[in-house]
């Protein structure tokens, strides 16, 4: 996959972006952007995550993915975020979150999310379900 934004290279450097807790890396294959995010998602770094999803749509994906399983605290704010990413690309492609363990996963089934929005356990599930999606010849 290659990085589609600046900052992914910071990401992968393992150095946290200037006055955040939270790095983000963007990379694409194919239509499909996943953002993997690490730190806490909270009212500071939620218009550092917003960023990060208007960039990954600018290149209109068929799908996006945001891994947040190396988040370890996600607010109502972020889960708001990720509604909004999800009401985002939702007329033009398929979003899902993968979420895994009690700060990340948790938080959103008791809220609900899980209803609204796909969730999974890994990004190569999350994957696999998109390919299998696209491949489909009944979905439009």
């Amino acid at each position: 996959m290659e990085s589609i934004d600046g900052q992914a290279q910071v990401a992968r450097e393992g150095q946290e972006l200037p006055g955040t807790g939270l790095t983000i890396a963007a990379d694409r294959k194919g239509g499909l952007v996943v953002l993997t995010v690490r730190g806490s998602i909270d009212i500071l770094t939620v218009p550092q995550l917003a960023d990060a999803v208007r960039e990954a749509m600018s290149g209109v994906p068929t799908g996006l993915i945001i891994d947040i399983t190396a988040v370890d605290f996600l607010s109502s704010a972020g889960m708001a975020a990720l509604v909004t990413a999800h009401e985002n690309i939702a007329p033009t492609g398929k979003f899902g979150v993968v979420a895994d363990g009690p700060a990340t996963e948790r938080p959103m089934r008791l809220v609900g999310l899980d209803e609204t929005i796909l969730m999974y356990a890994t990004v190569e599930a999350a994957a696999a379900d998109f390919a299998e999606e696209s491949n489909d010849p009944y979905t439009a």
